[in-house]
């Protein structure tokens, strides 16, 4: 990255009362630029109140599309349009629809890496750091939690006081862990601890020390007095692991864990983006409102 890239991005920030939000899967000079960097719950709750008329997502669709049913009157753009989320398409409003009619009685609780037509047919959003506290404050005894198999196991299995039926969708990034490969990287590292995203698979789910959401991630490398930590997560999270935990090692739980969707985002196209007001991020208004009673249910619960 030239500076002469990231003077122009900071002057067109400056002329276009711009704000650049990164999810922690950016590439490390994407995060080193942005205003902020966090998981989609921070995101959100940073984009509730931000002044300035524009925000940047670099990020994945649906993170865009949040940020535009939060922020109906601001200009939302995406550097590519077509950084999409393979998860989020794995279920769609007819698929959702016929889904509810199987399980009338059911609270439908969406995982936020979903589509907003989605989230406009879901009672409540969740993500994967604050999904155990909004299923256990869903009043229903039955949810049907859509579109991650594996976040929803994870949460139902601490939950015996409610009926799950869960959606098989899965992040094909995070299929790539397993646990053999991770049992070998332990013998390697034998003081290291294994933390893994609630997405990974369940077999991976069991040997990991700390099953945790990005943000808990972080937290967890803070606080826990070990020197190595084996990551089962998308690889642009050794980078703000290590930006703010330097004295400890982050080794990736597979060196192919990496989002192609989420690495479509280059410093070049933020500068054009800024540049030519693309990609502008636009959402139905009776979806927005619908979808935004469902984010904003989450945002609620502390």
């Amino acid at each position: 990255m030239t500076r002469d890239i990231t003077e122009q991005i900071a002057k067109l920030k400056e002329e276009k009362n711009a704000m650049i939000l990164a999810h922690n899967y950016q590439l490390p000079e994407i995060q080193d630029i942005a205003d902020y960097v966090g998981d989609s719950l921070e995101l959100a709750r940073i984009s509730q109140g931000i002044e300035q008329n524009t925000i940047l997502l670099c990020g994945v669709y649906f993170m865009a599309e949040i940020t535009k049913i939060l922020n109906p009157d601001k200009l939302v753009l995406m550097p590519d349009q077509h950084a999409g989320c393979p998860m989020a398409n794995m279920i769609t409003p007819d698929q959702l629809s016929v889904e509810k009619k199987s399980h009338p009685e059911a609270a439908v609780m969406c995982y936020v890496n979903s589509n907003a037509d989605v989230k406009a047919l879901s009672d409540v959003c969740c993500t994967s750091a604050n999904g155990m506290k909004v299923a256990q404050a869903v009043s229903e005894d039955e949810i049907l939690f859509i579109p991650d198999q594996y976040l929803g196991s994870y949460i139902a299995s601490r939950l015996a006081n409610k009926k799950f039926n869960l959606w098989p969708g899965y992040c094909p990034t995070h299929m790539v862990f397993s646990k053999e490969e991770l049992l070998k990287l332990k013998g390697k590292y034998p003081g290291a601890k294994i933390i893994a995203h609630p997405e990974c698979r369940l077999d991976v789910q069991d040997i990991a020390d700390r099953i945790c959401s990005t943000s808990q991630m972080i937290k967890y490398a803070q606080e826990n007095e070990a020197k190595q930590f084996i990551i089962c997560t998308e690889l642009g999270m050794l980078h703000r692991l290590k930006k703010e935990n330097p004295s400890k090692e982050f080794i990736p739980g597979s060196p192919n864990a990496i989002c192609p969707n989420m690495k479509l985002t280059t410093v070049e196209k933020i500068m054009w983006s800024l540049e030519r007001d693309e990609y502008k991020i636009e959402v139905e208004e009776g979806i927005r409102k619908r979808a935004l009673r469902s984010i904003e249910r989450m945002l609620e619960i502390k």
